[in-house]
């Protein structure tokens, strides 16, 4: 049948670069719970050192730090079912476009909320 998508390779490299950035996304939250997880580090040693004032931590950017990096681990691991579960769908044509992705909103709501809180954050350690 002619212009059938389970024979077309472009369908397929589509799929395979939308899990591609996945990953991505899932190494970039990886290495931002790093950065975060060492930010309340470098905040207190810059304020001691400023000698504005000696500040105590409470542990938080490392508990987000260590939180997204999980995180991180957790949207590759989904990213890669998800991949496997579309390409079946694919293979089968039985793949219905036009779904809202519930890992992509999970996600943003995810991020929002962590977002929200380290600002919090930051507007208490000031």
């Amino acid at each position: 049948m002619a212009g059938d998508p389970r024979n077309d390779p472009n369908v397929y490299l589509a799929a395979e670069r939308t899990f591609l950035a996945w990953i991505r996304t899932g190494l970039a939250l990886m290495g931002f719970g790093f950065v975060c997880a060492r930010f309340g580090i470098f905040m207190r040693e810059f304020l001691e050192h400023e000698g504005s004032r000696k500040v105590t931590s409470s542990g938080f950017s490392i508990e987000v730090g260590v939180g997204l990096v999980l995180f991180g681990v957790f949207v590759n691991v989904a990213a890669t079912l998800h991949h496997l579960r579309t390409t079946r769908q694919l293979h089968e044509g039985a793949y219905i476009a036009g779904r809202p992705s519930f890992l992509v909103i999970g996600i943003a709501i995810f991020l929002a909320l962590i977002g929200f809180a380290m600002s919090i954050d930051l507007l208490v350690l000031r």
